[in-house]
């Protein structure tokens, strides 16, 4: 019997979390197990360690395009819906020719500007045949984003349950209607 009970208690708790997001990350969709370097940082993240078995919301974004101040409301929604287990993720590009020069001014904008505390990644190609690995398997459930701040809403399993153009703001009822809908 070991002296300290509690400590015991909290160390098989801990173990069986560990178990749990281990049991989460093997039922992963195989398009999200990929490591991504966050924006203008050397730490990666690989979406399934940390994101499997929870709803997303995957934008591809931009800095200098005129649906750039949607980076606000997405900052809101992810504040919202956090609690309730939605997870945001950016995925800059330059596809559109509207993205920063460098990360570093990306960086400014999202963080600074905008207050954007959920996951931004480092630039990447969203669409054709350079596409990372995410929006590949985005388009071939859904479609190709045909503008910056795309909106791609998956379950927990990894599928697509709702594409939004850019012109659908995070605001929009439309896109809240989803999300609550997704979260019962």
């Amino acid at each position: 019997m070991t002296r300290f009970p509690i400590l015991r208690s909290l160390a098989l708790a801990a173990g069986l979390l560990f178990a749990a997001d281990a049991a989460l990350a093997a039922q992963c969709p195989a398009y999200l197990d990929h490591d991504f370097r966050k924006l203008r940082s050397r730490e990666s993240v690989n979406l399934c360690e940390a994101y499997a078995g929870k709803p997303l919301l995957i934008v591809n974004t931009a800095s200098h395009c005129g649906y750039t101040k949607q980076f606000s409301g997405l900052e809101a929604l992810y504040q919202k819906y956090k609690g309730r287990g939605l997870v945001v993720i950016g995925f800059p590009s330059d596809d559109f020719k509207q993205e920063a020069k460098d990360e570093a001014e990306a960086a400014e904008i999202c963080y600074g500007n905008y207050g954007v505390t959920f996951t931004m990644l480092s630039v990447s190609s969203v669409k054709g045949a350079t596409a990372n690995p995410v929006f590949r398997d985005l388009i071939r459930q859904s479609r190709e984003p045909s503008w910056n701040f795309n909106k791609y809403l998956v379950d927990a399993d990894g599928k697509v349950v709702k594409y939004f153009e850019s012109k659908v703001t995070p605001e929009s009822p439309e896109l809240a209607q989803a999300i609550e809908s997704l979260l019962k």
